[in-house]
């Protein structure tokens, strides 16, 4: 039935199998870590940034898609844009999507 030969050539090869079949995992979690995981981290640390640097007049797009320039900023979660002339809303600041145009920075009284 079984011969010999096959019985004994089995069991010389089990320390490079295991090696053989871990090896593509670690590079697809390597690939996906530079492809994916990196960049990620680097545009919430750029969204972080842009969104601590809002200053007043700076014209800012929400997350809802509305418009407007940045009337009051507080050191609060919220800032206070007008959208319309008299018209101000309060936005959480994580939710300013990008900063169209840079504002004048506030004079020192």
């Amino acid at each position: 039935m079984i011969t010999p030969a096959f019985a004994q050539g089995a069991g010389a090869a089990g320390g490079t199998d295991i090696l053989v079949q871990v090896v593509p995992f670690i590079l697809i979690f390597v690939i996906m870590y530079f492809l994916i995981l990196r960049p990620q981290q680097r545009r919430a640390k750029e969204h972080q940034d842009m969104v601590k640097n809002v200053r007043r007049g700076d014209t800012v797009v929400t997350t809802g898609g509305i418009v407007g320039r940045v009337a009051k900023v507080t050191e609060a979660p919220e800032i206070e844009v007008e959208i319309a002339p008299n018209v101000n809303v309060k936005v959480v600041r994580t939710m300013i999507a990008e900063v169209r145009a840079k504002g004048e920075p506030v004079k020192a009284a």
